[in-house]
């Protein structure tokens, strides 16, 4: 068992809190904002998100307050003890800030893998008529379908994900043998790997996310891709280095299944690098920004040739004229 203790507070706080409880030795906590701290984040981190409903991560918390887990052993009661006191002692100190109600709330919770618990309820998936997206943890059944075994880990692509999968159908229709790719944003790099799997000669993955890079390269090793697969860390539209990097070929499918917010400005370089009559496919796009991407596409030397819409999401294909 672990004992979950919760402090509210104020959002100028936040971190004294979290400071006091590091100097009793408590050194990860969870940090969780009220609802006006996340409309601010998603203000000022627009640029990678194009919808999220505030409510939906936070529902009408009034308050945030910072989370510790501890063990729920003997060794660990007289630390658990000691927060309240600390807390009344933080309140006595003059740090110029509102401190809030410094409320404590006391939880206990079974022991579980908190990292690993979302596995439960990721199954295999059947994508199209050819592919099947497996979690590397589960054996997948002979179903005569391209198999790709996928731990996506912290990075988005799993394959559930409405953009995701509706970019997979548009590769696994194509018929991609021989093609060279390139992923922009490539996240677990579940695109890519598709294409290499269905018969693409050669890819290059790219984004932003250093985290990103092991997990590409640990999904590429699950599904036996080596040498015909480049990966590495980026920003195509900031870092000269990156640009210059993926820019070093012409493609034949361009991937960027991201958000409209940065495809837009992306649309440029995708027609930059892809070859003659080659593919963009793009996803992350919600319903309301469709026009805007089309246009894009247009005034940049693609002609859409197909849109796919499921729930509030658009993905796109188009061919360079």
């Amino acid at each position: 068992m672990w004992k979950k203790i919760s402090i509210y507070t104020t959002p100028e706080a936040l971190e004294a809190v979290a400071g006091r409880l590091y100097m009793l030795g408590i050194e990860q906590v969870e940090i969780n904002e009220d609802l006006q701290g996340i409309e601010s984040y998603l203000r000022e981190a627009s640029l990678y998100w194009d919808y999220a409903e505030p409510r939906e991560l936070v529902g009408d918390r009034p308050e945030p307050f910072v989370t510790a887990y501890i063990a729920d052993i003997d060794e660990n009661r007289e630390l658990i003890a000691s927060i309240a006191p600390d807390m009344e002692a933080l309140k006595k100190e003059e740090l110029g800030i509102d401190l809030g109600s410094l409320k404590m709330e006391y939880d206990e919770v079974d022991e579980e893998d908190w990292a690993n618990n979302w596995k439960a309820y990721y199954k295999p998936i059947e994508i199209g008529e050819r592919l099947l997206v497996c979690p590397s943890w589960e054996k997948a059944e002979d179903t005569g379908r391209v198999t790709l075994s996928l731990d996506p880990g912290m990075a988005f692509g799993s394959g559930s994900h409405q953009t995701t999968g509706m970019c997979l159908e548009f590769i696994e229709g194509l018929d991609v043998s021989g093609m060279s790719v390139a992923d922009l944003g490539c996240g677990s790099g579940i695109l890519s790997i598709a294409a290499l799997l269905l018969g693409a000669k050669s890819a290059v993955a790219v984004d932003i996310d250093p985290i990103v890079e092991d997990v590409v390269r640990e999904n590429a090793e699950l599904n036996g891709i080596g040498g015909e697969y480049t990966v590495f860390t980026g920003n195509v539209l900031a870092d000269g280095e990156a640009k210059e990097r993926v820019a070093a070929e012409k493609y034949d499918l361009v991937l960027a299944n991201i958000v409209a917010s940065v495809i837009i400005p992306l649309v440029p370089f995708a027609r930059q690098i892809v070859g003659e009559n080659g593919l963009f496919v793009t996803s992350g796009i919600i319903s309301d920004r469709e026009q805007e991407v089309c246009e894009a596409l247009g005034k940049n030397g693609f002609e859409v040739q197909s849109v796919k819409h499921r729930d509030d999401w658009v993905a796109i294909m188009a061919r360079a004229k």
